[in-house]
Protein backbone atom coordinates (compact mmCIF):
# COMPACT_ATOMS: atom_id res chain seq x y z
CA UNK A 1 0.00 0.00 0.00
CA UNK A 2 1.27 3.72 -0.73
CA UNK A 3 0.72 6.13 2.62
CA UNK A 4 0.35 9.54 1.18
CA UNK A 5 1.65 12.20 3.51
CA UNK A 6 0.52 15.97 4.00
CA UNK A 7 2.56 18.19 2.98
CA UNK A 8 2.58 19.82 6.39
CA UNK A 9 3.87 16.74 8.03
CA UNK A 10 6.02 16.74 10.81
CA UNK A 11 9.63 14.44 10.94
CA UNK A 12 8.25 13.53 14.49
CA UNK A 13 5.00 12.37 12.44
CA UNK A 14 6.76 10.58 9.97
CA UNK A 15 8.95 8.75 12.21
CA UNK A 16 5.98 7.64 14.02
CA UNK A 17 4.20 6.26 11.02
CA UNK A 18 7.03 4.57 9.65
CA UNK A 19 7.63 3.01 12.95
CA UNK A 20 4.17 1.55 12.81
CA UNK A 21 4.78 0.10 9.38
CA UNK A 22 7.74 -1.78 10.54
CA UNK A 23 5.48 -3.22 13.73
CA UNK A 24 3.51 -5.42 10.97
CA UNK A 25 6.67 -6.77 9.10
CA UNK A 26 6.36 -4.48 6.31
CA UNK A 27 9.55 -2.27 4.71
CA UNK A 28 9.07 1.49 4.38
CA UNK A 29 10.20 2.85 1.24
CA UNK A 30 9.70 6.50 1.36
CA UNK A 31 9.53 8.14 -2.22
CA UNK A 32 9.67 11.96 -2.41
CA UNK A 33 7.91 13.01 -5.85
CA UNK A 34 7.48 16.43 -7.36
CA UNK A 35 3.89 17.03 -5.50
CA UNK A 36 4.14 14.96 -2.69
CA UNK A 37 6.04 12.44 -0.33
CA UNK A 38 4.93 9.25 0.02
CA UNK A 39 5.54 5.99 2.09
CA UNK A 40 5.20 2.41 0.00
CA UNK A 41 4.78 -0.30 2.65
CA UNK A 42 5.92 -3.52 1.32
CA UNK A 43 5.67 -7.00 2.58
CA UNK A 44 2.88 -9.95 2.83
CA UNK A 45 -0.68 -8.88 1.62
CA UNK A 46 -1.85 -10.10 4.84
CA UNK A 47 0.17 -8.05 6.86
CA UNK A 48 -0.93 -5.11 4.54
CA UNK A 49 -4.12 -5.77 5.05
CA UNK A 50 -3.72 -5.79 8.96
CA UNK A 51 -1.75 -2.34 9.29
CA UNK A 52 -4.16 -0.44 6.24
CA UNK A 53 -7.07 0.45 8.88
CA UNK A 54 -4.64 1.73 10.92
CA UNK A 55 -2.57 3.87 8.84
CA UNK A 56 -5.20 6.44 7.82
CA UNK A 57 -5.49 7.19 11.70
CA UNK A 58 -2.27 8.79 11.89
CA UNK A 59 -1.67 12.45 11.79
CA UNK A 60 0.26 13.54 8.73
CA UNK A 61 -1.59 11.04 6.78
CA UNK A 62 -3.44 12.21 3.33
CA UNK A 63 -4.96 9.09 2.24
CA UNK A 64 -4.18 5.03 2.04
CA UNK A 65 -3.82 3.73 -1.77
CA UNK A 66 -3.51 -0.18 -2.48
CA UNK A 67 -0.84 -1.08 -4.77
CA UNK A 68 -2.54 -3.69 -7.19
CA UNK A 69 0.06 -4.44 -9.32
CA UNK A 70 2.25 -7.38 -7.99
CA UNK A 71 5.66 -5.00 -8.84
CA UNK A 72 4.92 -2.80 -6.02
CA UNK A 73 7.84 -0.61 -6.16
CA UNK A 74 8.68 -0.81 -9.80
CA UNK A 75 5.01 0.23 -10.89
CA UNK A 76 3.50 3.87 -11.34
CA UNK A 77 1.13 3.37 -8.74
CA UNK A 78 4.49 3.55 -6.24
CA UNK A 79 5.95 6.81 -8.54
CA UNK A 80 4.14 8.55 -10.69
CA UNK A 81 7.19 10.81 -12.19
CA UNK A 82 9.82 9.18 -14.89
CA UNK A 83 12.65 7.75 -12.82
CA UNK A 84 15.94 9.31 -13.87
CA UNK A 85 18.94 7.35 -13.29
CA UNK A 86 21.86 9.46 -12.87
CA UNK A 87 25.21 7.72 -14.09
CA UNK A 88 27.98 10.34 -12.96
CA UNK A 89 25.99 13.20 -14.04
CA UNK A 90 24.39 11.28 -17.42
CA UNK A 91 20.84 11.12 -16.22
CA UNK A 92 18.99 7.71 -17.98
CA UNK A 93 15.75 8.18 -18.58
CA UNK A 94 15.87 11.97 -18.94
CA UNK A 95 15.80 14.19 -22.27
CA UNK A 96 19.06 12.80 -23.57
CA UNK A 97 19.40 9.40 -25.39
CA UNK A 98 21.49 6.77 -23.37
CA UNK A 99 23.75 5.13 -26.05
CA UNK A 100 25.40 1.88 -25.05
CA UNK A 101 27.95 0.45 -27.52
CA UNK A 102 30.94 -2.01 -27.70
CA UNK A 103 31.83 -5.37 -28.30
CA UNK A 104 30.22 -8.22 -27.36
CA UNK A 105 33.33 -9.43 -25.48
CA UNK A 106 36.69 -7.83 -24.46
CA UNK A 107 38.82 -9.40 -26.25
CA UNK A 108 42.68 -7.19 -26.15
CA UNK A 109 43.26 -3.74 -24.93
CA UNK A 110 44.19 -2.62 -28.64
CA UNK A 111 40.79 -3.60 -29.91
CA UNK A 112 38.96 -1.82 -27.29
CA UNK A 113 40.34 1.26 -27.33
CA UNK A 114 40.19 1.68 -31.19
CA UNK A 115 36.51 1.08 -30.61
CA UNK A 116 35.55 2.81 -27.52
CA UNK A 117 37.50 6.07 -29.12
CA UNK A 118 35.84 5.31 -32.17
CA UNK A 119 32.15 5.82 -30.56
CA UNK A 120 33.24 8.36 -28.10
CA UNK A 121 33.44 10.53 -31.59
CA UNK A 122 30.30 9.35 -32.71
CA UNK A 123 28.44 10.50 -29.71
CA UNK A 124 28.09 7.37 -27.29
CA UNK A 125 28.56 8.26 -24.08
CA UNK A 126 28.50 4.12 -22.58
CA UNK A 127 31.18 2.01 -23.11
CA UNK A 128 29.61 -1.81 -22.93
CA UNK A 129 31.63 -4.51 -22.92
CA UNK A 130 31.56 -8.28 -21.71
CA UNK A 131 34.50 -9.34 -19.32
CA UNK A 132 32.67 -12.54 -18.24
CA UNK A 133 30.69 -13.81 -20.72
CA UNK A 134 28.16 -16.88 -20.67
CA UNK A 135 28.01 -18.83 -23.68
CA UNK A 136 25.39 -21.75 -24.79
CA UNK A 137 28.44 -23.34 -25.61
CA UNK A 138 31.34 -24.08 -22.82
CA UNK A 139 33.85 -24.65 -25.24
CA UNK A 140 33.05 -21.15 -27.04
CA UNK A 141 35.09 -18.01 -25.75
CA UNK A 142 34.09 -16.84 -22.12
CA UNK A 143 35.76 -13.74 -22.00
CA UNK A 144 39.08 -12.34 -20.67
CA UNK A 145 37.38 -12.36 -16.78
CA UNK A 146 39.22 -9.52 -14.11
CA UNK A 147 41.55 -8.62 -17.31
CA UNK A 148 38.59 -7.45 -18.86
CA UNK A 149 37.78 -5.38 -16.32
CA UNK A 150 40.91 -3.71 -16.23
CA UNK A 151 40.90 -3.07 -19.94
CA UNK A 152 37.04 -1.58 -19.79
CA UNK A 153 38.91 0.50 -16.58
CA UNK A 154 41.58 1.67 -18.70
CA UNK A 155 39.38 2.71 -21.39
CA UNK A 156 37.28 4.75 -19.57
CA UNK A 157 39.98 6.76 -18.25
CA UNK A 158 41.26 7.07 -21.60
CA UNK A 159 38.14 8.24 -23.15
CA UNK A 160 35.85 9.30 -20.19
CA UNK A 161 33.16 7.03 -21.49
CA UNK A 162 31.10 5.03 -18.51
CA UNK A 163 31.24 1.52 -18.50
CA UNK A 164 28.39 -1.03 -18.78
CA UNK A 165 29.55 -4.33 -18.07
CA UNK A 166 27.92 -8.17 -16.72
CA UNK A 167 28.20 -9.39 -14.01
CA UNK A 168 26.92 -13.44 -13.36
CA UNK A 169 27.80 -14.31 -10.11
CA UNK A 170 27.23 -12.60 -6.66
CA UNK A 171 30.99 -13.92 -5.66
CA UNK A 172 32.12 -11.22 -8.40
CA UNK A 173 30.21 -7.84 -7.53
CA UNK A 174 33.14 -6.71 -5.62
CA UNK A 175 35.34 -6.87 -8.78
CA UNK A 176 33.41 -4.93 -10.55
CA UNK A 177 32.17 -2.32 -8.11
CA UNK A 178 35.40 -0.20 -8.90
CA UNK A 179 36.18 -0.93 -12.74
CA UNK A 180 32.36 -0.79 -13.70
CA UNK A 181 29.64 2.17 -13.66
CA UNK A 182 26.73 -0.06 -14.80
CA UNK A 183 25.84 -3.44 -13.48
CA UNK A 184 24.52 -5.22 -16.77
CA UNK A 185 22.40 -8.57 -15.44
CA UNK A 186 22.01 -10.83 -18.53
CA UNK A 187 19.16 -12.44 -19.95
CA UNK A 188 19.88 -16.11 -18.75
CA UNK A 189 20.14 -14.33 -15.55
CA UNK A 190 16.95 -12.35 -15.13
CA UNK A 191 15.62 -15.09 -12.75
CA UNK A 192 18.87 -15.74 -11.06
CA UNK A 193 16.87 -14.30 -7.22
CA UNK A 194 20.34 -14.70 -5.66
CA UNK A 195 22.57 -12.56 -7.64
CA UNK A 196 19.14 -10.00 -8.21
CA UNK A 197 19.43 -9.88 -4.45
CA UNK A 198 23.18 -8.93 -4.37
CA UNK A 199 22.97 -6.44 -6.86
CA UNK A 200 19.99 -4.79 -5.17
CA UNK A 201 22.07 -4.09 -2.16
CA UNK A 202 25.18 -2.45 -4.10
CA UNK A 203 24.10 1.36 -5.09
CA UNK A 204 25.36 1.05 -8.64
CA UNK A 205 22.68 1.16 -11.17
CA UNK A 206 21.56 -2.15 -12.55
CA UNK A 207 20.28 -2.75 -16.21
CA UNK A 208 18.25 -5.64 -15.98
CA UNK A 209 17.84 -7.50 -19.54
CA UNK A 210 14.84 -9.72 -20.20
CA UNK A 211 15.06 -13.47 -20.54
CA UNK A 212 14.63 -14.33 -23.74
CA UNK A 213 10.98 -16.50 -22.38
CA UNK A 214 10.21 -14.31 -19.84
CA UNK A 215 7.05 -11.46 -20.45
CA UNK A 216 6.92 -7.84 -19.51
CA UNK A 217 5.68 -8.81 -15.64
CA UNK A 218 8.24 -11.38 -15.39
CA UNK A 219 10.53 -8.85 -15.94
CA UNK A 220 9.23 -6.08 -13.60
CA UNK A 221 9.11 -8.91 -10.82
CA UNK A 222 12.85 -9.27 -11.18
CA UNK A 223 13.17 -5.74 -11.30
CA UNK A 224 11.03 -5.79 -7.84
CA UNK A 225 13.70 -7.97 -6.39
CA UNK A 226 16.47 -5.68 -7.06
CA UNK A 227 14.35 -2.84 -5.66
CA UNK A 228 13.21 -4.30 -2.33
CA UNK A 229 16.73 -4.85 -1.65
CA UNK A 230 17.25 -1.18 -1.64
CA UNK A 231 18.89 -0.45 -4.54
CA UNK A 232 16.29 1.90 -6.91
CA UNK A 233 18.85 2.27 -9.87
CA UNK A 234 17.35 -0.12 -11.83
CA UNK A 235 17.41 0.52 -15.76
CA UNK A 236 14.89 -1.99 -17.99
CA UNK A 237 16.39 -3.35 -21.00
CA UNK A 238 14.52 -5.46 -23.96
CA UNK A 239 16.45 -7.18 -26.12
CA UNK A 240 13.77 -9.71 -28.31
CA UNK A 241 11.92 -12.75 -26.91
CA UNK A 242 12.14 -16.03 -28.48
CA UNK A 243 9.26 -16.99 -31.00
CA UNK A 244 8.90 -19.64 -33.47
CA UNK A 245 10.08 -16.83 -36.10
CA UNK A 246 13.58 -17.99 -37.46
CA UNK A 247 14.25 -15.15 -39.90
CA UNK A 248 16.23 -12.99 -36.92
CA UNK A 249 17.71 -14.16 -33.70
CA UNK A 250 15.49 -13.23 -31.74
CA UNK A 251 11.58 -11.58 -31.64
CA UNK A 252 12.27 -7.40 -30.74
CA UNK A 253 8.86 -6.94 -28.57
CA UNK A 254 8.28 -3.25 -29.54
CA UNK A 255 5.09 -3.72 -27.81
CA UNK A 256 6.83 -3.71 -24.63
CA UNK A 257 8.46 -0.60 -24.43
CA UNK A 258 4.93 1.33 -24.32
CA UNK A 259 3.56 -1.07 -21.64
CA UNK A 260 6.88 -0.72 -19.41
CA UNK A 261 6.30 2.89 -19.80
CA UNK A 262 2.88 2.82 -19.22
CA UNK A 263 3.35 0.42 -16.33
CA UNK A 264 6.15 1.04 -14.60
CA UNK A 265 8.50 4.37 -13.80
CA UNK A 266 12.21 3.05 -14.95
CA UNK A 267 13.66 3.89 -17.58
CA UNK A 268 13.77 1.53 -20.91
CA UNK A 269 16.34 1.25 -23.20
CA UNK A 270 16.79 -1.78 -26.17
CA UNK A 271 19.22 -4.13 -27.53
CA UNK A 272 18.49 -4.30 -31.02
CA UNK A 273 21.77 -6.31 -31.76
CA UNK A 274 20.58 -9.03 -29.67
CA UNK A 275 16.75 -8.73 -31.03
CA UNK A 276 18.17 -8.84 -34.50
CA UNK A 277 21.60 -10.97 -34.63
CA UNK A 278 22.30 -9.12 -38.46
CA UNK A 279 23.87 -6.23 -38.98
CA UNK A 280 21.70 -5.15 -41.42
CA UNK A 281 18.31 -4.53 -39.93
CA UNK A 282 20.24 -2.88 -36.52
CA UNK A 283 19.30 0.38 -37.53
CA UNK A 284 15.93 -0.01 -38.35
CA UNK A 285 15.17 -1.60 -35.23
CA UNK A 286 16.65 1.20 -33.49
CA UNK A 287 14.97 3.85 -34.95
CA UNK A 288 11.61 2.22 -34.08
CA UNK A 289 12.96 1.39 -30.59
CA UNK A 290 13.15 5.13 -30.02
CA UNK A 291 9.90 6.20 -31.83
CA UNK A 292 8.28 4.03 -29.64
CA UNK A 293 9.63 5.62 -26.45
CA UNK A 294 13.36 4.06 -25.76
CA UNK A 295 15.19 6.05 -23.08
CA UNK A 296 18.39 4.44 -25.17
CA UNK A 297 20.14 1.54 -26.88
CA UNK A 298 22.75 -0.43 -25.94
CA UNK A 299 24.56 -1.78 -29.63
CA UNK A 300 27.25 -3.92 -30.34
CA UNK A 301 30.46 -1.99 -32.16
CA UNK A 302 33.42 -4.19 -32.91
CA UNK A 303 36.08 -2.89 -35.28
CA UNK A 304 36.95 -6.14 -36.88
CA UNK A 305 33.37 -7.75 -36.45
CA UNK A 306 34.29 -10.81 -38.90
CA UNK A 307 37.50 -11.44 -36.80
CA UNK A 308 35.42 -11.30 -33.38
CA UNK A 309 35.28 -13.95 -30.79
CA UNK A 310 31.86 -13.65 -30.26
CA UNK A 311 28.57 -12.01 -32.27
CA UNK A 312 30.64 -10.98 -35.01
CA UNK A 313 27.31 -11.09 -37.74
CA UNK A 314 25.14 -8.72 -35.08
CA UNK A 315 28.45 -5.80 -34.74
CA UNK A 316 27.99 -2.99 -36.77
CA UNK A 317 31.37 -1.96 -37.87
CA UNK A 318 32.48 1.96 -36.38
CA UNK A 319 31.29 3.93 -39.67
CA UNK A 320 27.93 1.44 -39.64
CA UNK A 321 27.30 3.08 -35.93
CA UNK A 322 28.86 6.10 -36.64
CA UNK A 323 26.03 6.54 -39.83
CA UNK A 324 23.63 5.63 -37.25
CA UNK A 325 23.96 8.16 -34.60
CA UNK A 326 23.54 11.05 -37.50
CA UNK A 327 20.31 9.40 -38.02
CA UNK A 328 19.20 8.76 -34.52
CA UNK A 329 19.72 12.36 -33.98
CA UNK A 330 17.31 13.87 -36.62
CA UNK A 331 14.68 11.29 -34.91
CA UNK A 332 15.42 12.28 -31.49
CA UNK A 333 15.18 16.13 -32.53
CA UNK A 334 11.40 14.77 -33.51
CA UNK A 335 10.36 12.96 -30.57
CA UNK A 336 11.69 15.73 -28.16
CA UNK A 337 14.77 13.85 -27.36
CA UNK A 338 18.92 14.57 -28.27
CA UNK A 339 21.55 12.48 -28.65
Amino acid sequence: MIVVLKPSITEEQKKNIIHEIETYQLKAVISKGVERTIIGAIGAEEQVLKARPHMEAFEGVESVVPILKPFKLASRDFKKEQTIIDVKGFGIGGKKLAIIAGPCSVEDREGLLRVAKSIKKSGACFLRGGAFKPRTSPYAFQGLGEEGLHILAQARKETGLLVVSEVMDPRQIDLFEEKVDVLQIGARNMQNYSLLKEVGHSRKPVLLKRGMMSTVKELLMSAEYILSEGNSNVILCERGIRTFEDSTRNTLDINAIPVLKKWSHLPVIVDPSHAAGKRDIIPAISMASIAAGADGLMIEVHPTPQKALSDGAQSLFPEQFDVLMQELEGLAKTVGRTI
